[in-house]
């Protein structure tokens, strides 16, 4: 139980107890005033996070008061609950993302590889009970996809795919050529939360070049009748975003601007995190070099997850969906 209470009295300064407490009564206060209510949806997130925060701190607690009693089994139960919400702790944890895909080194067999993790992403947040929608995509030259991105809605997306964010490599015997050759090809991932408000994230109308064009995406023969596509590059960064699978142009530049949104805050993140590293005296580049798993398919079967270590056999599983244990392992990582 000491060591216990030593993890514990760790864990709450981690979690900033004082802090969660503050922003409980400041959402209590504003559910107060009439006012709040006049906009339901964000009167609804207001109070679905003051729901979450007072669970949180009440776990606190009780697990304090389970340390107290000597209750050992059940006050372990507990802070591994409590390590979990830690990890799902950041600003938008809580949800929606933007995941999209990218083919990268082998050519077509990377644009076959970046399909296969399309399918395998997809039916992950499906068994997730989670919806996707797919707001761009360039298909392959043969086969596959060159690149591709889903607007993913469900509780905790972000928090629980934002790990999945790296390249991914893939060895396996070619399908794309009669000797059947083995061939490594390589993906990488990227996971942006949605940010719907984009707080101290301004976007200036006079920063942003406009383009529209004939989509080459879903909605029937109509679609590449008018240009309905959109392509947006952000001057000041030089970011360029497309989104062209919305039938109408306004739907895909309502899309295009979330993307740059969260793109504009993955840079701001980047340069914090950078900083960060240099005061310490260490720095990771990202990018391509950043490999976080492989996909072995021949002269043998196995996934095997880089920082983590875990690993598996059963191929077909994981690039049917079954991304659980790859996830709770990187999560009890970054709890430690």
């Amino acid at each position: 139980m000491s060591d216990l209470s030593t993890r514990f009295t760790d864990l709450k300064q981690k979690i900033n107890l004082p802090q969660k407490e503050s922003r409980i009564k400041e959402l209590e206060n504003l559910s107060g005033d009439p006012s709040f209510w006049q906009d339901y949806q964000k009167a609804g997130k207001l109070m679905k996070e003051l729901s979450d925060l007072q669970e949180e701190v009440g776990d606190i607690k009780n697990l304090e008061d389970l340390i107290n009693q000597n209750q050992e089994e059940e006050a372990e139960k507990l802070f591994e609950k409590m390590k979990f919400s830690l990890f799902l702790s950041g600003t938008y944890d809580n949800g929606d993302c933007l995941l999209t895909l990218h083919s990268g080194q082998g050519g077509v067999e990377a644009m076959d590889w970046a399909e296969m993790l399309w399918r395998m992403y997809t039916r992950f947040i499906e068994k997730k009970g989670w919806h996707w929608e797919e707001i761009d995509r360039t298909a392959g030259d043969e086969a596959g996809i060159k690149t591709a991105t889903l607007v993913v809605t469900g509780k905790y997306a972000y928090g629980l795919l934002k790990g999945e964010a790296g390249t991914h490599r893939l060895v396996r015997q070619s399908p794309f050529n009669a000797d059947n050759l083995r061939q490594t090809s390589f993906a990488m991932v990227e996971v942006l939360p949605v940010i719907e408000d984009a707080g101290d994230i301004e976007i200036k109308d006079e920063d942003l070049e406009f383009d529209a064009f004939r989509s080459g995406g879903h909605g029937g023969q109509n679609v590449n009748k008018v240009s309905t596509a959109v392509r947006i590059k952000h001057l000041p960064t030089g970011i360029v975003v497309t989104c062209q699978t919305e039938r109408y142009q306004n739907q895909n530049r309502e899309n295009a601007i979330k993307l740059l949104k969260a793109k504009l805050w993955e840079i701001r993140e980047q340069e914090k995190r950078e900083q960060e590293a240099n005061l310490k005296g260490v720095h990771k580049i990202a990018g391509w070099g950043n490999q976080i798993r492989s996909y072995v398919l021949h002269p043998y079967h196995l996934v095997k997850d880089v920082r983590t270590g875990y690993e598996t056999s059963n191929t077909d599983a994981v690039l049917d969906g079954g991304l659980d244990e790859f996830i709770e392992a990187e999560m009890k990582i970054e709890a430690k």
